[in-house]
């Protein structure tokens, strides 16, 4: 009788962890997704809401065959998103989504393909890192990385 209670006991914690996790995944996803809706249509407000106040923000890419690593202030973010054309249309494709989390801290990778306009412009994989700031995620620190070369053209030369 014992060892059946202990089994239950387990498979419902284990099945309200598997919730809460499925249910926080889920929250992470849609806090990626509003910063890309607001980053589409050139909204810096829709963006700041996703951004912690002490974010960071960097860009790795390669230069003369030299790695760069180049530190953005959220002000120059939140004002170049701002500062867009209407005429001009973002769009940033992402190829997946890979959350993981533990307690009040998670990760998201993004491989994606960015278009300007519908035309190709750089591909590469964003890095958020999220902190549940007492029940709402917010992006603490984003990186990116930008190569001009095409995922698919990358994956023809193999």
């Amino acid at each position: 009788m014992m060892k059946s209670f202990t089994c239950c006991l387990m498979l419902f914690f284990a099945f309200t962890s598997t919730a809460q996790n499925n249910s926080e995944e889920t929250t992470i996803k849609e806090v990626i997704a509003t910063f890309f809706r607001g980053l589409h249509k050139g909204d810096s407000a829709v963006v700041a809401k996703t951004f912690h106040k002490d974010i960071k923000i960097q860009t790795t890419n390669t230069q003369k065959g030299k790695n760069i690593l180049t530190t953005e202030t959220k002000i120059k973010l939140l004002t170049s998103i701002a500062d867009k054309n209407p005429a001009h249309v973002y769009f940033e494709k992402l190829l997946s989504m890979h959350v993981q989390i533990d307690g009040n801290l998670a990760a998201v990778w993004t491989p994606y393909e960015f278009y300007f306009n519908g035309a190709f412009s750089h591909c590469g994989a964003n890095s958020f890192q999220l902190f549940n700031n007492n029940g709402l995620w917010q992006i603490t620190y984003l990186i990116d990385m930008r190569r001009r070369t095409n995922r698919k053209a990358l994956q023809n030369k193999k």
